[in-house]
């Protein structure tokens, strides 16, 4: 039994959030048949199995496709998992261990807070322009290209070429949605060859001729191998702005339709940390996050066996109201707020605070420049369900009055 869980069901992508409801007072795991996957909607379920090493976000450390249970990958997807596994998410220890702290090396805290006033010109400026235009479509305008140039910028992907990645990251990321299409995996294959021969060749490059960059510090990395460093690239642009444009889009929809929280913010800036935090619980961008059982397991009373696959419901772990008070209610001073949308355990995202600096930014740019900001037509969903978000967002943005 799912109740109405329908991740391909347009009102259900919507507005998931009743159904979670549905879900949390029932088992504390429901399989899915749509999926083959167990539905784990609880927050403390979440959070606990995000740092149980029996479930992995691979099992080919330990095991073959055929010892799980699982078909072999299909030779057409070839190119699609060689990049993916070379990236540190579907890696588990000792390899993701290895690979983070390799990367850790050139993606410091240092590194990243020295972007802060970049990132703050960038959405200065994206804002202005904006603003000149009298608004439009704010996530085009501003939540996509601000994300995408901040990475461009620190991997050192020259601004000539900047329009090729979120294309290729939109592409890629299509794969990780609820049972793709062919044309879906196609397009993916596609993009991952593109990509992934791009920046070897820009990889190489920075190696002959370094480069104060980020792609320049991962070549000096000893120890990180030349499809590694690609395999993170990779996974640095699609994770570092695929949320980022989502929390952007869903976030302004949410203040827009609460306008006493809108005018709060407004009144008082300083609220903008709690804000963005208080945006990514309330309409989470990533919804799910998967998970393969490497050991049998038990949630809750609920056999779960060895060579499945389980979906932590991120989006109704942040609404669980065993651990977040009143929390179909968007509250920006909400001080309270351990939600999930970073992950937990040895997954948590490693560009966290990158992406507090970038959301911070824009949101305080639009709340500055763009006082009147306001809705032009209901927006709509795209029809992905993991990876959450708007089609577009049309507002009017008119200058701050003398």
């Amino acid at each position: 039994m799912s109740l109405g869980f329908d991740p391909w069901s347009p009102a259900f992508v919507a507005y998931p959030y009743d159904v979670y409801g549905e879900l949390r007072d029932g088992p504390r795991a429901t399989w899915f048949d749509g999926t083959g996957q167990w539905l784990v909607p609880r927050y403390a379920d979440v959070n606990a199995l995000l740092r149980d090493r029996r479930l992995g976000r691979t099992y080919l450390h330990v095991a073959t496709h055929e010892e799980m249970g699982r078909p072999a990958d299909p030779d057409h997807l070839a190119p699609f998992w060689h990049l993916i596994r070379n990236g540190m998410l579907d890696r588990e220890p000792p390899d993701h261990t290895r690979l983070r702290r390799l990367v850790s090396q050139a993606f410091t805290p240092r590194r990243v807070e020295a972007l802060r006033p970049t990132v703050q010109r960038i959405a200065d400026d994206l804002v202005d322009a904006f603003v000149a235009e009298g608004g439009g479509d704010l996530i085009a305008a501003v939540a996509e290209p601000l994300p995408v140039t901040v990475i461009a910028e620190m991997l050192g992907v020259p601004s000539a070429d900047r329009h090729l990645l979120r294309p290729w990251s939109a592409a890629i990321c299509g794969m990780y949605e609820l049972n793709p299409t062919r044309a879906s995996a196609d397009a993916a294959v596609r993009a991952c060859e593109e990509f992934s021969g791009y920046l070897r060749d820009l990889s190489r490059a920075r190696r002959a001729d370094p480069r104060d960059d980020l792609v320049t510090a991962l070549t000096a990395v000893a120890g990180l191998s030349e499809d590694e460093l690609i395999g993170t690239c990779v996974l640095l642009l699609n994770a570092g702005h695929e949320a980022t444009v989502n929390v952007t889009g869903n976030g302004w929809w949410a203040l827009l339709r609460n306008p006493d929280q809108l005018d709060r913010v407004r009144r008082d800036p300083s609220l903008l940390p709690t804000a963005v935090e208080e945006l990514m619980r309330y309409d989470t961008p990533l919804q799910m996050f998967e998970r393969w059982v490497l050991e049998d397991i038990e949630v809750g009373g609920v056999p779960i066996p060895r060579g499945s696959e389980v979906a932590l419901l991120f989006g109704s772990a942040n609404h669980d109201p065993a651990v977040f008070a009143d929390p179909s209610r968007l509250d920006i001073g909400r001080v309270e707020n351990p939600h999930l949308s970073f992950g937990a355990g040895i997954h948590f995202c490693l560009g966290a605070p990158l992406a507090r600096i970038e959301l911070v930014s824009s949101f305080g740019a639009l709340l500055a420049k763009a006082p009147d900001l306001r809705l032009l037509r209901e927006p709509e969903w795209k029809p992905g369900y993991i990876i959450r978000g708007l089609t577009a967002l049309e507002v009017a943005a008119g200058p701050p009055l003398n």
